[in-house]
């Protein structure tokens, strides 16, 4: 019986190593050059083949690659002809879900602030960065301009993404946002209309020290103006809590987000940075036409294309 037993382990770990590889080593050589040059891997970008298993295609297994480099990992799905003569890269599309309503539901939005209608069936999300050029020049796109075109239309929330590593004050101004954001509206927007207004004059600051205290006063100022509760807000400004700022760059990484600014609307990313106005007013009218609504009619001689401007 040991005798038996022994052999069957054996015979076990034969099976199980013989599944832990996709093909012959002349088979996954020719798989390796392929994906290499097809998307032009570097040189230190590893390439780790997955075990071949069956697939609901006849004739094709399945075959998942591992691209590995850079602190990054990532996976991709393959077909494999049985014959092994060719590669197919799958990707499956369930049509039973709404992609964009599945992005929607990854993004937190409770308690942030927020321009135009909560009620709203145009939802623009922008993950900002309170010290980034293009970020300024988007904020200074959508308000008042596009807010006051779209008023109750569009629900504007942002989340935050500040890009530390080249913005040593972003953070910083991200939580003072936020101690505002806490207990007035109004006042998380009158300090993002100044800081995104004024960057100069906290890049213009003899160290990051003297920033961050242009920062807080700045919010204390915000404070004031709208008769927040002052002890609550400078008990936040000392304490610095970046616990929910790193909780919204997260959640942005875990939505592809690498820059700023990051525009979602309803869902779609919509890529190209600081975009003119009337790529902007384009983006939104198909959004709302999409929701069953009239867009609003544009400035003369600024209509976003066909179908806009509530024609």
């Amino acid at each position: 019986m040991a005798l038996f037993r022994r052999c069957f382990a054996a015979f076990l770990l034969i099976c199980l190593g013989c599944s832990a590889q996709s093909g012959s080593p002349d088979l996954n050589r020719k798989i390796e050059r392929q994906v290499r040059s097809f998307y032009s891997l570097p040189p230190n970008v590893k390439v780790v083949l997955g075990p071949t298993k069956p697939s609901e295609f006849p004739n094709y297994d399945a075959l998942s690659i591992t691209l590995e480099g850079n602190d990054r990992k990532s996976t991709y799905d393959f077909l494999l002809s049985k014959d092994g003569n060719t590669l197919i890269r799958m990707t499956k599309m369930d049509l039973s879900k709404d992609p964009f309503a599945e992005i929607m539901k990854k993004m937190d939005l409770s308690n942030r602030p927020v321009r135009g209608s909560k009620n709203a069936k145009v939802v623009a999300v922008n993950y900002d960065d309170f010290q980034c050029p293009f970020c300024s020049r988007m904020h200074q796109t959508l308000f008042p301009q596009l807010l006051k075109e779209y008023g109750d239309r569009v629900e504007f929330v942002y989340k935050d993404f500040p890009l530390s590593e080249i913005h040593p004050w972003a953070m910083h101004a991200a939580v003072d946002a936020n101690c505002l954001g806490t207990q007035n509206t109004d006042a998380y927007w009158d300090f993002a209309d100044y800081v995104h207004g004024n960057q100069k004059e906290f890049n213009s600051q003899k160290g990051r020290d003297e920033q961050f205290a242009a920062l807080d006063h700045l919010t204390l100022d915000q404070g004031q103006k709208h008769s927040l509760d002052i002890p609550k807000l400078q008990s936040c400004l000392k304490a610095q809590d970046e616990t929910a700022v790193k909780a919204s760059l997260k959640e942005a990484e875990d939505l592809g987000v690498d820059g700023t600014p990051a525009l979602f609307v309803n869902g779609q990313k919509v890529d190209g940075g600081a975009l003119p106005v009337e790529d902007l007013r384009a983006v939104l009218d198909r959004a709302l036409q999409d929701a069953g609504l009239k867009p609003p009619v544009h400035p003369a001689g600024q209509s976003s294309g066909p179908g806009s401007g509530g024609k």
